[in-house]
């Protein structure tokens, strides 16, 4: 059974940092991308930041030079670090892993999500 198991969410000021962990299990595909998704109140999940197998990250404009994510392998983890956190980074923050399987099917795994919440 997959389980994806998100980790460091919380309350923090403007300016301030936390760092998520996202780590995944039962995984029988290969994974191609694993990353961070993020949904504020009232809009539209949207991708935050994600990281290929051959190790190609892709930053929203909106996090760029602020958030660093970074990949444990062996552990089939990622980690994101938040700098600088902003009032609108607020929301709840979901782990994805997509994988490859059989035929090229695409297979989308989700963790329950993590709240993050910066005041201002």
């Amino acid at each position: 059974q997959v389980q994806v198991v998100e980790s460091g969410g919380g309350l923090v000021q403007a300016g301030g940092s936390l760092r998520l962990s996202c780590a995944a299990s039962g995984i029988i595909f290969s994974i191609n991308t694993m990353g961070w998704y993020r949904q504020a109140p009232g809009k539209q999940r949207e991708l935050v930041a994600t990281i290929s197998s051959g190790d190609s990250i892709v930053y929203a404009d909106s996090v760029k030079g602020r958030f660093t994510l970074s990949r444990d392998n062996a552990k089939n983890t990622v980690y994101l670090q938040m700098n600088s956190l902003k009032p609108e980074d607020t929301g709840v923050y979901y782990c994805n892993v997509r994988c490859k399987g059989p035929f090229s099917r695409t297979y989308d795994y989700w963790g329950q999500g993590t709240q993050v919440t910066v005041s201002s």
